[in-house]
């Protein structure tokens, strides 16, 4: 059985590589490497997958799992410009991808080993990342 927890949060980033020409970084990451930064309004699903609790018959509380993802990312990226204000982005390029797995990282730590964790992270309406661990 899976169920879901959705939050959202915004944050500002810059996709870039140090060392490449701002003119090399235009024509690889376009508009998204703009100096400036830009910002999106995620949209993060976190997946939970695990047996169904006969006693309470939750999988997991999504209380406790909306406090978790509260906790460890929202409230961390919000309004928030990854690429400055976020340590687990100084050596990584914030695109959706990598984004999705930092947070996959963050809360896989936190979270009972029984459950199976997906992050899927919407960027805007058309683009979409998820990771599984895998």
């Amino acid at each position: 059985m899976k169920v879901c927890r959705r939050e959202t949060f915004n944050a500002a980033h810059r996709l870039f590589k140090e060392g490449w020409s701002d003119e090399k970084n235009e024509e690889v990451f376009g508009k998204c490497s703009n100096p400036n930064y830009h910002g999106h309004n995620y949209v993060l699903e976190t997946w939970v997958e695990g047996p169904i609790d006969p006693e309470t018959g939750y999988v997991i509380d999504l209380k406790k799992l909306k406090e978790l993802v509260r906790g460890e990312v929202t409230d961390r990226f919000d309004h928030a410009n990854l690429n400055l204000d976020c340590p687990e982005f100084k050596n990584i390029n914030p695109t959706c991808e990598n984004i999705a797995l930092v947070i996959w990282n963050i809360l896989r730590v936190k979270l009972d080993e029984k459950y199976k964790l997906t992050v899927r992270l919407w960027e805007t309406e058309n683009n979409v990342s998820e990771y599984s661990g895998e």
